[in-house]
């Protein structure tokens, strides 16, 4: 398990290169923007095998390198704030830049856009994404 805690925290902090970008990135200031880029996706980063469904009540349920993820977020002066549990391993809260490239692209960078980035792909949540998160906020 260290080993796979430090890989989650090397992805959460390390960039992720991409190919030259068609369209750059622009800045998400406001909370609703952001919801209309997350609500009913998933955030994928295939390589690490992460897989994060955000809700709009605030909670964060998925996967990395299989091990559950979950925890809470919110929108906090323009930035995405979270702390998350990591199968046992808890991942200090930190308020986030976040950035989109178009509808399919969204990149977080640590200490409020100072810090390292990771991008993901959204796709559409699968179905059982969407009952563990609703499980998880009920009980």
């Amino acid at each position: 398990m260290k080993h796979a805690t430090f890989a989650l925290v090397a992805l959460l902090t390390t960039p992720v290169a991409h190919a030259a970008p068609a369209q750059d990135f622009q800045p998400v200031r406001e909370k609703a923007a952001f919801l209309d880029l997350v609500e009913g996706r998933e955030l994928r980063l295939p390589l690490f095998r992460i897989r994060i469904t955000l809700t709009t009540e605030g909670a964060i349920t998925g996967s990395a390198l299989g091990w559950p993820l979950k925890g809470n977020w919110r929108w906090q002066d323009g930035y995405f704030c979270r702390d998350i549990d990591w199968s046992g391993t808890e991942i200090p809260y930190n308020c986030q830049l976040v950035e989109a490239r178009g509808t399919d692209e969204v990149r977080f960078t640590v200490d409020q856009g100072r810090g390292d980035s990771a991008s993901f792909r959204l796709r559409p949540a699968r179905r059982d994404a969407v009952i563990e998160s609703a499980s998880a906020e009920n009980g």
